[in-house]
């Protein structure tokens, strides 16, 4: 099968609450991940251009559902970043009912690309949002970033130590990401590919 080629990409949607979500039934996929974990640099190595999503120099700053429309065929949606000290506890919790009131009952969620910051031990935010995904029965892959700026030796060190942190679940997964050399990147493509074309 060919692979996915990205040749359109557009931020489609903004939404804070449910009457806002697209209502073309495109299959969507969800990017979760700690403020500052790479989920901008992702999606934009991802679409294969430089600045689509924004990355800021300040963690903690989406604050919305974001849906880019790719290919007019799926979905990739930013939601805000966890675990970062300056948001105070209300927005925390506004941000955690953003994203359980579109886990709750949204059939085009595909898949969950969960980032984890592939130099350290996953954090307990990581471990509370696996868990939090796991409660909802939610297919996750685990997109362990800046893979780049690990050295060889220490990799499968890394990946099992990530892997019994979060004690992964049956059929969940790992890829190792790079957005700086695009490692992972057609392993990402492939996997978005195969519920693409199931739905067409």
């Amino acid at each position: 099968m060919i692979l996915l080629k990205i040749n359109d990409a557009r931020l489609e949607i903004i939404a804070v609450r449910r009457s806002q979500y697209p209502t073309d039934n495109k299959p969507e996929f969800l990017l979760v991940g700690r403020s500052n974990v790479g989920k901008s640099s992702f999606i934009n190595a991802l679409i294969d251009r430089k600045n689509l999503a924004r990355t800021s120099s300040r963690p903690g700053k989406t604050q919305t559902l974001n849906f880019y429309l790719v290919n007019d065929s799926f979905y990739l949606i930013d939601v805000p970043g966890y675990g970062y000290a300056s948001v105070n506890q209300e927005q925390q919790k506004k941000m955690g009912m953003l994203i359980e009131e579109y886990l709750e009952k949204r059939e085009e969620l595909k898949r969950v690309f969960m980032l984890v910051d592939f130099r350290i031990k996953p954090t307990e935010n990581d471990l509370l949002m696996y868990q939090f995904l796991k409660y909802y029965s939610i297919p996750v892959t685990i997109i362990l970033t800046k893979s780049d700026k690990v050295s060889s030796s220490k990799k499968e060190r890394n990946l099992k130590m990530i892997k019994d942190t979060l004690d992964l679940a049956v059929g969940d997964d790992m890829i190792m990401f790079s957005s700086l050399n695009k490692t992972g990147r057609d392993e990402v493509l492939k996997l978005i590919e195969n519920f693409v074309v199931e739905t067409i």
